[in-house]
């Protein structure tokens, strides 16, 4: 794997400190995807779960849009990879996926979500949308986005691992 990602600055505002933590985790995801064929990506972690690194890089873009042009922006815009009658479907549905086709959607939705964020005048501006019956402010949303690409960054580093052994930060 090569890491290209820019380490986050150790003194920032507020913003551009968030702007630079996302990204930086939005980045670790694809270096733990980085150089793996389309059958490796979908490889699943154990049962009964259907997580592999391809699911993740759906879900991801799932919750972008979700996060930044559905309820920051209150796009009236559907899920792109799961529905109400297959909720885990940017997991279950990875077999004949196309990885190409999952990149680039998921890098155009971060594209989009930054967009969003640029947007608004402050990190105290409050989603159009709500979450059953909760607004939300961009910073709690920014926050949230570290800690969802967090966690599944700790997926991937235990599917990649399983997959061709590779480690790292």
């Amino acid at each position: 794997m090569t890491d290209t990602r820019i380490e986050p600055p150790v003194a920032a505002d507020e913003r551009a400190m968030l702007r630079a933590w996302l990204d930086w985790h939005r980045e670790t995801l694809a270096v733990k995807c980085q150089g793996l064929t389309e059958e490796q990506l979908r490889l699943r972690s154990v049962p009964p779960s259907s997580m592999s690194l391809l699911g993740l890089v759906r879900h991801m873009a799932d919750v972008e849009r979700a996060w930044f042009r559905r309820r920051l922006n209150g796009e009236d815009l559907g899920s792109i990879y799961y529905s109400d009658d297959d909720p885990d479907g940017e997991f279950d549905n990875v077999d004949t996926a196309s990885a190409e086709e999952a990149f680039a959607t998921w890098h155009a939705e971060i594209e989009q979500a930054r967009a969003a964020e640029e947007a608004c005048a402050d990190l105290d501006a409050m989603t159009k949308t709500d979450r059953q019956g909760v607004h939300y402010s961009l910073r709690w949303i920014m926050c949230h986005m570290i800690e969802e690409y967090a966690r599944h960054n700790g997926h991937a580093d235990l599917l990649r691992e399983r997959i061709d052994g590779a480690t790292g930060e």
